[in-house]
């Protein structure tokens, strides 16, 4: 089963492009809109939950993350870069701007004890998960 990602503004916002180009007005990119979603993979560990977000060129100090009523965010900003321009044409590739990213955390997440650390643009979020508790077995006594 192939996963489609439902956009149902999409065809709007190319036929608004299209006539933005057609007359004149500013390119727009995905930065002006706010749109950059740094791609994210999530595993749930035995004792802990896993989260690890691409954000290559984004400096650790720049991301913030906070943890509020069950939802986990981490909102950042990767600075522009300087970019290519000859003879009338641009080319952008890389999105620049800010950030944000929301996960609601599971009954089981330790909010308190959340740590994260950033190695070569990826950075790492553990999250531990409460200890359980077992329910207690009563025995029954013959009288």
């Amino acid at each position: 089963m192939t996963v489609v990602r439902y956009e149902p503004w999409a065809l709007v916002s190319r036929l608004q492009k299209d006539i933005d180009r057609l007359f004149g007005a500013p390119q727009t990119t995905a930065t002006d809109s706010g749109a950059w979603l740094p791609p994210a993979d999530i595993h749930e560990e035995a004792n802990q939950f896993v989260l690890h977000v691409d954000l290559p060129g984004v400096d650790p100090k720049a991301v913030e993350i906070t943890s509020e009523q069950g939802v986990l965010s981490i909102r950042g900003q990767r600075d522009e870069t300087r970019r290519e321009a000859r003879e009338g044409y641009r080319r952008v590739e890389r999105v620049s701007g800010e950030f944000l990213r929301r996960f609601s955390l599971p009954e089981s997440a330790d909010a308190q004890n959340i740590k994260a650390k950033s190695v070569h643009g990826v950075l790492e979020v553990v999250i531990p998960k409460l200890a359980q508790v077992q329910p207690l077995k009563i025995t029954v006594e013959a009288a």
